[in-house]
């Protein structure tokens, strides 16, 4: 069996339970990641929780449980953070922090599927598994939460608070969702992997809510006593035309705003992991880097630190959540504005997901280019959105947005 029948067998398998994980690097060479793919199925323990002490019980429970745990951290564990309120329309009501003790755990890696948790006949069952026909999506209806117009007047006034001095920076996202929608998650979620192939790609079914992400980017891992995150700014599109798409390359490489947006947003994680870091080990150990997907051109620059010991590891997640390139600069100002300008609840939506091992490492994505589903209400949703500076053309950053939503709009059929 070849390795994406086996992906696509596994996650059918997986999807029959209440709570499963993938996490899948679509053979993206990282020198980070520690396996090709992980799935993880159906709950021992779990933890369910809100913004209060969500952290510190997410630490009794890794504590408790020395055990791999999969889990998310919803954008909206900032009102614990910053005490903040969130006040927008939420419609796909994910848990603000959700991790678990998996039943049963599949790694590969170099070839070799390796039962982690439970018994080795499942790889058997899964090798025997009889994938159902596939059954298309009922037509959706897809709307944009903000008209054209509304959209470029929001980011005229947001450069307004950054040439008032307010902020430097702030990413500034739109909604697109469908009512009354009925989805295969699972077949939806094969055709987006793909459609466009990413190294941070993941299936996460919570009960009866779904995230089905193409996400490229990674939020924080941690490898040994090493934090290291990878924030992306900078976006450009794809050609079909090989000297064409080099150009294109380039010019995101040279571009001057695309740097400035980057190099703030450095700057901001550079001072998130100071508060984990041990003293004079925060460092840039690649700035700009221009790394090619399916659909789009992104600069991402790598970050790192040497994990303080008398740190946790939870609270060195804590310290950098939310993620800067998904917040801005100063970021306390930046979610303020977010609050105030955007119409919807982010919820998942720039939170993350990933998992924790045993011997406290971890990986945790950023959720983005992502179709997030509430089966129960058949509510459908993704978000897209992009770096908003004073050099910001307000038509162009719309034209950015609908590039970035372009492969879910793809598999969604429209």
């Amino acid at each position: 069996m070849n390795l994406s029948e086996f992906k696509e067998k596994a996650l059918h398998w997986a999807n029959q339970f209440d709570v499963c994980c993938f996490l899948d690097s679509n053979e993206y060479k990282d020198q980070y990641s520690a396996y090709d793919f992980l799935i993880a199925a159906d709950v021992q323990v779990e933890l369910n929780c809100n913004h209060g002490d969500a952290f510190h019980r997410l630490k009794e429970f890794s504590e408790t449980h020395k055990s791999w745990l999969f889990g998310l951290f919803n954008y909206d564990l900032k009102n614990e953070i910053e005490n903040f309120k969130s006040k927008n329309l939420d419609y796909l009501d994910f848990p603000e922090l959700y991790f678990f003790v998996p039943k049963y755990l599949i790694a590969y890696k170099n070839g070799n599927a390796e039962v982690l948790i439970g018994s080795e006949s499942i790889l058997h069952e899964i090798e025997q598994l009889c994938i159902p026909l596939n059954t298309d999506n009922e037509k959706l209806n897809i709307i944009q939460r903000l008209k054209k117009v509304e959209y470029i007047a929001k980011v005229d006034e947001l450069k307004s608070h950054i040439i008032q001095g307010n902020i430097y920076e702030v990413n500034f996202c739109q909604e697109f969702f469908a009512e009354n929608a009925k989805m295969n998650p699972v077949n939806t979620f094969h055709l987006l992997n793909r459609i466009s192939p990413t190294p941070f790609a993941g299936y996460f079914k919570v009960y009866k809510k779904y995230i089905l992400s193409a996400t490229p980017e990674r939020f924080l891992c941690k490898r040994g006593s090493r934090l290291i995150s990878q924030p992306i700014k900078g976006t450009a599109k794809r050609s079909e035309n090989i000297k064409e798409d080099d150009l294109i390359k380039l010019q995101l490489k040279n571009d001057i705003k695309e740097q400035a947006e980057n190099v703030m947003i450095v700057d901001l994680v550079r001072h998130d992991l100071t508060k984990s870091a041990v003293k004079g080990s925060v460092k840039v150990d690649e700035l700009f880097g221009i790394y090619s997907f399916p659909q789009v051109h992104q600069m991402i620059s790598t970050i790192s630190c040497e994990l303080d010991p008398a740190i946790h590891f939870i609270d060195s997640i804590k310290n950098t959540f939310p993620m800067g390139s998904m917040t801005g600069a100063p970021k306390f100002r930046a979610m303020e504005l977010i609050e105030e300008y955007e119409e919807t609840k982010r919820g998942i939506y720039s939170g993350s997901f990933g998992y924790i091992s045993p011997n406290g490492d971890f990986d945790f994505n950023v959720v983005i280019r992502s179709i997030l589903y509430n089966s129960e209400n058949q509510y459908l949703s993704f978000q897209v959105g992009g770096a908003i500076t004073h050099q910001s053309d307000a038509n162009l950053e719309y034209e950015e947005c609908l590039l970035k939503a372009s492969a879910i709009l793809q598999v969604l059929g429209r």
